[in-house]
């Protein structure tokens, strides 16, 4: 077992990649690992899918305007054992930090089979978790694939057992009941920088000022449903939860409107439409005191989370907060009823052909 710190610094970082340029964003990333690093970061965290976007369009634009943006994002999305990932692994080994990355992944069994992935990287630069979203959710089915269990781990760190599942599946109460069973002490949720389910009703409303108003579904407001998701785990695994979204600039922004037939609507669309937070929660499920680092005069200063400004977010965490909360309800062990409940988790990973040569087989 790897010796473990009690007390680890997390950084997550609230930021907006290079949009769909695999190559820029990398560098955008070593850069950040090493500032962090230097503010005394020992495990660092990217959002969802940050290498290099995530395919916001499929949520606003029909598919049939979307090839472009498709043939794109599978041009810059990243193999897990390609030329991106190497960097990240050389930077992790020589900060000695943990690093959580966000990637769309590209599957070498095709030319365009995408998945969801998130890869957690250790101090000796190893891959130690490369998991796939077992589920994309919603419009993202138009872009990524199914994945599968294979990730669903827990990795022994020297700042701590760390594990984490992507954006919508930490509404799966399976795949986290999964990973409290590993002894999880830092959870690592990762987000978009919006996730629009609707056009926001006051911009049907100044499309059409006309048209009477009338009562609308409400957008869905990821930032409520997130911090219930995270704060469920963190009550149930007692566990510290950092929640890292990405951040939506101008310049994703514009790619996104670009060659819409609705333009005016969908600038508004994106800009109206509630942005992600980052923040971490103590295992109580409460929200954990967070700073920020003034580059120039290293002077911290406390904040509750990010949402509106790109920069790195740090929280200082006793491991040892872990245990307590374990007395009243330990969901794998005296708080469970093991004779009543069992769960099986399949943890292969799921390849789309085997290939066998002629010296495989027995005459």
């Amino acid at each position: 077992m790897t010796p473990i710190h009690a007390f680890t610094r997390v950084a997550a970082r609230h930021m907006a990649p290079r949009f769909l340029s695999a190559q820029k964003t990398t560098e955008k990333a070593i850069s950040v690992v090493n500032q962090a690093a230097r503010n005394g970061a020992n495990i660092i965290v990217f959002p969802e899918s940050y290498i290099s976007a995530f395919p916001l369009w499929s949520a606003l634009r029909p598919p049939t305007e979307n090839h472009d943006l498709f043939r794109r994002i599978v041009h810059e999305s990243v193999y897990a054992d390609g030329p991106e990932i190497k960097a990240l692994r050389d930077a992790a080994r020589e900060t000695k930090t943990v690093i959580s990355m966000g990637i769309s992944e590209k599957a070498h069994a095709s030319t365009a089979c995408l998945y969801n992935s998130n890869l957690l990287i250790n101090v000796d630069g190893e891959v130690v978790i490369h998991h796939r979203k077992l589920m994309p959710t919603f419009f993202e089915k138009l872009t990524w694939s199914p994945g599968d269990g294979h990730g669903l781990k827990v990795a022994d760190t020297p700042y701590g057992r760390v594990g984490g599942l992507i954006c919508g599946e930490n509404t799966n109460p399976l795949a986290r009941y999964a990973l409290i069973a590993q002894r999880e002490q830092i959870h690592i949720s990762s987000w978009p920088y919006i996730w629009p389910t609707r056009v926001p009703k006051k911009v049907l409303e100044s499309e059409s000022e006309s048209e009477p108003s009338s009562p609308a579904p409400r957008n869905y407001d990821n930032v409520l449903a997130n911090r219930l998701r995270a704060a469920a785990h963190c009550f149930e695994a007692k566990a510290f939860d950092v929640m890292c979204s990405g951040f939506l600039d101008q310049e994703t922004i514009d790619a996104v409107v670009e060659g819409s037939t609705t333009p005016e609507i969908l600038q508004r669309a994106l800009q109206d439409s509630p942005r992600g937070v980052s923040m971490f929660l103590d295992p109580t499920g409460a929200p954990f005191p967070a700073f920020i680092v003034d580059e120039k005069t290293k002077i911290q200063q406390p904040v509750e989370y990010l949402q509106n400004d790109e920069d790195i977010i740090y929280a200082d965490m006793n491991l040892e907060d872990c245990i307590e909360g374990k007395q009243y309800h330990d969901v794998v062990g005296g708080y469970q009823r093991l004779d009543v409940f069992q769960l099986q988790v399949n943890r292969s990973r799921r390849d789309p052909i085997i290939f066998k040569e002629d010296s495989d087989f027995q005459e």
